[in-house]
């Protein structure tokens, strides 16, 4: 038997009161708030444009850097709502299929979604190891073993995107597509930091899948009707390019240093955005 109950504007379900408790015994977890969030949780993927390779007039493969110590990109460090929570969370479920970033013989980069980690091979990537020491059963030391870390999502404070700017002549169009996205880790050794790295790639288009139910934190607006793929895809995030294709594939840090990887990054940005504004007349 259930008796629908009313505290203001709220209505709650309540099991039978067979013990004369004054208590309601709500058969569900109540709503937390006034009314029910499903359109982020209901969200679907809005996809692309169709491309064909023929209407492909040029193309730029460039590799960026989001740095979420910015201020702009504190949405994705957001302890509510953290990016790499959201990915390794889904990793570990299964909903998400991360590659290795190591380089090898087919796969000089260690970007192109070549080998499939296991997902705790994924978390052995951030966590450091430990050695674990190991005893019997009158408490005597037997031997020791390593064993992973505990994970800390704070140490991770960049991520590195693969993208594709392609100008698509049969819609007028020069638009970015990213195709992977990557956590950073810190490269040790001897006790010093020699640089970071990505600890795996995510193929972003199977990713979407995921971002677009997860809503984001913001400071401003507790209602912003904003996912993690509506910022990736309206580019509400602020980075600098580490890398664009070439045929030595070096990337700027090989033969820049200091503030002219700087310069070097912003002049690449440029030239794209010469290109795009160089094919029209005014």
């Amino acid at each position: 038997m259930l008796i629908l109950g009313m505290a203001g504007s709220a209505v709650f379900a309540q099991q039978a009161n067979l013990t004369n408790s004054t208590t309601p015994i709500p058969i569900e977890k109540p709503v937390d708030g006034y009314y029910k969030k499903d359109n982020i949780k209901e969200a679907r993927v809005t996809p692309y444009a169709n491309l064909r390779e023929a209407d492909v007039m040029f193309q730029k493969r460039v590799w960026r850097e989001i740095d979420l110590r910015e201020k702009m990109n504190g949405l994705y460090a957001s302890p509510k709502a953290r990016l790499i929570d959201v990915i390794m969370d889904a990793v570990m479920a299964g909903e998400l299929t991360a590659y290795d970033a190591v380089s090898t013989k087919d796969d000089p980069g260690g970007d192109e979604f070549s080998t499939i980690l296991k997902p705790e091979q994924v978390m052995s990537k951030f966590a450091d190891s430990v050695l674990v020491p190991q005893f019997n059963e009158n408490g005597e030391q037997t031997g020791s073993s390593m064993t992973a870390g505990e994970f800390n999502p704070d140490s991770v404070l960049k991520f590195q995107i693969k993208e594709d700017w392609i100008f698509d002549r049969q819609r007028s169009v020069f638009e970015p597509r990213i195709i992977g996205i990557a956590p950073m880790i810190k490269i040790k050794a001897s006790g010093q930091e020699l640089g970071e790295q990505p600890a795996f790639w995510i193929y972003f288009p199977e990713a979407r899948q995921v971002f677009v139910t997860k809503e984001v934190a913001n400071r401003s607006n507790d209602a912003t009707g904003l996912s993690f793929d509506d910022l990736f895809m309206k580019r509400l995030f602020s980075s600098y390019i580490v890398k664009e294709s070439n045929p030595e594939d070096l990337r700027i840090k090989d033969y820049a240093q200091g503030i002219d990887k700087l310069y070097e990054s912003e002049r690449i940005k440029k030239q794209m955005l010469d290109y795009e504004h160089d094919l029209w007349s005014y």
